[in-house]
């Protein structure tokens, strides 16, 4: 192809970087120019590094993947995120292109699916995986929206949290906000989806195929 796309990976497991790396180094038109272990260094690495296409996890410690997106594109508005995520439900995909995600992909697909995703993601296209493409489509034609959909990014990663187990301190930590809102946020959570504790939250996230039973 000619054209050399450069590639920052953002991911908090080593084994997985490299397996990527090894990969797209594979592919002649493609070169891995950085790589990033949290949402945090991603964020602060990508003004230096200016790359093509960020390749990036949703689900990191810190920050994460999602709350990085937004942070790279306030930044760079032009900036072009390809999810590569372990999550295979619609919500998450919904959410990465919310968020201004170019493209989302999920870790079990084909090599060679991730480099066409790469390239279609460099070009300016938004690139779907396509049995996800298909479940978005289907759930438009019948018009199926869940609960889920009405809260907002925080409260999303919010309620992510709590079905986890993590504790309003926790959350307040990593997120970086005072407990306080926190417990404001999951008011309005439970509000939103009809819980009234976190063992609810957690079998609606896992209903929805958020988190593993």
């Amino acid at each position: 192809m000619g054209l050399n796309v450069r590639v920052m990976l953002a991911d908090d497991h080593a084994v997985v970087r490299m397996g990527f790396r090894l990969l797209l180094e594979g592919a002649s038109d493609i070169s891995v120019v950085a790589e990033a272990e949290s949402g945090e260094e991603a964020v602060r690495q990508y003004p230096e590094v200016k790359p093509d296409v960020v390749v990036m996890d949703i689900s990191m410690p810190g920050i994460g993947g999602l709350e990085a997106i937004g942070r790279i594109l306030a930044r760079d508005s032009a900036a072009r995120v390809l999810v590569l995520s372990a999550h295979e439900d619609v919500m998450h995909a919904r959410r990465v292109l919310k968020a201004g995600a170019s493209g989302y992909l999920t870790k079990r697909s084909a090599a060679e699916e991730l480099i066409r995703a790469i390239r279609q993601v460099h070009q300016g296209k938004t690139y779907l995986e396509p049995s996800i493409a298909q479940q978005m489509a289907m759930q438009q034609l019948s018009g199926e929206k869940s609960p889920l959909d009405m809260l907002s990014e925080k409260e999303f990663k919010v309620f992510l949290e709590l079905a986890r187990g993590h504790s309003v301190a926790e959350i307040a930590e990593v997120m970086s906000l005072s407990p306080r809102t926190i417990g404001t946020h999951l008011y309005n959570i439970k509000q939103k989806l009809g819980a009234s504790n976190s063992a609810e939250l957690a079998i609606i996230a896992i209903r929805a195929g958020l988190i593993e039973p």
